[in-house]
């Protein structure tokens, strides 16, 4: 077993895998960029070395630093957390060639896996159902037009090297076509500088279902049930849950089937993700393997009882998996939010600022995952999630009442958060309903709109109440004189 590692990450998923390396009597050592010198990642771990610098690319992003540093500390492995070089297959066979264990699935699945054109072609070899598309040369305008029309519209442009919404265009028409295909090559050559695009049969009102896969060195491979994914912005999720409320058992096999078949196909090992897409009508459709750690891998350990991140370590370390396919069933329901810097009201902008007040709420199968604390700089140079709220219900409802009244007790004062408007989407009659889609926040955009005026007294009570001993007397001064103007200084929130 390793005896030192190191996470080539920040926020919540470092002090995740911080705790998880700790608990198997690993030391967890943290890097830190110039702006996260006090971050709670870096308090958390056993050890920690600077990245000098601010912007990803000098810091998080910097594979020569990174693997100089780890030589130099002495560790055994890489953990990449997700995000930043977590898919990155140069990163990952540089740290082979170091003599460094990366903790995640060979360099030649993710780089396979990579190329959106590519996985699509390999799985659909292997038996799983993937869109109607078409992959030719798109400079050749009268061609794709052709295809287009044997597709049918509506199509779908997407980048062949990327993914979260970049170099995504919905083309309804032929005479929208070369406008959505410039526009969409533009994009993925400043995203991914690689401009190639491909078509796909669009689907309207689709679900977001995703099947957690894991392998060994030892050729074992199970799949671990589904996620709901649907409820997102700008393609990103925001929301997760499990077990989906769309899946009949039938159609749960069905689509666990042919995850493994994918994960049998790429000789998979470690974590990562096959994405599905739903239909209305029940056909699901492959859209991509994620050769990582999920951001709501959380829901997933609630209704299974395990530790993902552990199982990860292990099977790295070249143990088995320490279960099998047999042993794993689904119990209950989990439900995932995710905290963001961010204002619903304005596009989903990101806000900075300092954390005045950061109070997350405590009960039973309630579960928050943090990377800030109270006092924390939320800064223009990475990703605005605060923290994951993840809670467990016996059911879909239990599940769906706990998170909207977790929701309701999270205090954050300082930045422009998302809570209120993820307590509006789990309230909303068509999400009780587990009516969900990809669409869902555009199609209900105006029932899930923030009131325009909010009782700055409510707020000011609200947020004083949970500063700790003495706040419940200076909020009800407070509230005394603060009027009812709009609430200015951060999230709107309530607490009852």
């Amino acid at each position: 077993m390793f005896k030192k590692v190191l996470i080539a990450n920040r926020g919540e998923i470092a002090v995740r895998v911080s705790q998880a390396l700790q608990e198997m009597g690993i030391v967890a050592l943290a890097v830190y960029s110039d702006a996260d010198r006090k971050a709670l990642h870096v308090m958390r771990a056993d050890e920690a070395v600077p990245l000098p610098g601010t912007a990803p690319g000098e810091t998080y992003l910097n594979q020569a630093r990174l693997i100089a540093i780890a030589k130099k500390a002495g560790v055994d492995a890489v953990h990449p957390g997700y995000g930043f070089l977590s898919e990155n297959a140069a990163f990952a066979r540089a740290c082979r060639e170091a003599g460094l264990v990366f903790i995640g699935p060979q360099p030649e699945v993710i780089e396979a896996m990579g190329d959106k054109i590519l996985a699509k072609a390999r799985l659909a070899e292997a038996g799983v159902p993937v869109v109607p598309g078409w992959k030719g040369d798109t400079s050749d305008l009268a061609a794709l037009k052709k295809a287009a029309a044997k597709i049918g519209y509506p199509v779908l442009l997407k980048a062949a090297a990327g993914g979260g919404g970049k170099g995504m265009r919905i083309v309804r028409s032929e005479e929208k076509l070369a406008e959505a295909l410039a526009a969409a090559t533009r994009e993925a050559t400043g995203a991914f500088g690689d401009g190639r695009i491909f078509v796909e049969k669009y689907i309207d009102r689709p679900r977001h279902i995703e099947f957690q896969i894991f392998g060994d060195k030892h050729g074992n491979c199970v799949q671990l049930f589904e996620r709901e994914c649907s409820i997102q912005r700008r393609y990103q999720k925001i929301i997760e849950e499990s077990p989906s409320p769309a899946l009949t058992p039938a159609l749960r096999t069905a689509m666990g089937k042919a995850a493994l078949a994918a994960a049998r196909a790429l000789n998979y090992e470690g974590a990562g993700t096959v994405e599905f897409m739903l239909a209305p009508n029940g056909h699901f459709y492959f859209l991509e393997v994620n050769t990582r750690l999920q951001v709501e891998h959380p829901v997933t350990e609630l209704v299974l009882g395990l530790d993902l991140v552990r199982a990860q370590i292990l099977v790295a370390a070249g143990e088995p998996l320490p279960f099998d396919q047999k042993s794993v069933r689904q119990r209950g329901h989990a439900i995932e939010c995710r905290i963001y810097a961010e204002d619903p009201a304005h596009f989903f902008l990101p806000s900075t600022g300092r954390l005045a007040q950061f109070s997350t709420p405590r009960g039973a199968h309630v579960r928050v995952d943090v990377g800030v604390r109270r006092g924390s700089e939320v800064s223009v140079h990475y990703d605005p999630m605060l923290a994951k709220l993840v809670v467990w219900g016996g059911d879909r409802e239990e599940a769906r009442q706990r998170m909207a009244w977790a929701l309701r007790r999270f205090a954050v004062l300082g930045v422009t958060t998302n809570i209120e408007f993820l307590a509006r989407v789990v309230e909303h009659p068509a999400f009780i309903a587990g009516d969900l889609h990809t669409h869902f926040l555009e199609e209900h955009s105006l029932d899930l709109s923030a009131p325009e005026r909010l009782e700055a007294a409510v707020a000011i009570a609200a947020g004083l109440a949970a500063a700790g001993p003495g706040g419940e007397a200076r909020a009800a001064a407070a509230a005394a004189g603060a009027g009812t103007g709009p609430w200015q200084n951060g999230q709107r929130w309530r607490n009852s």
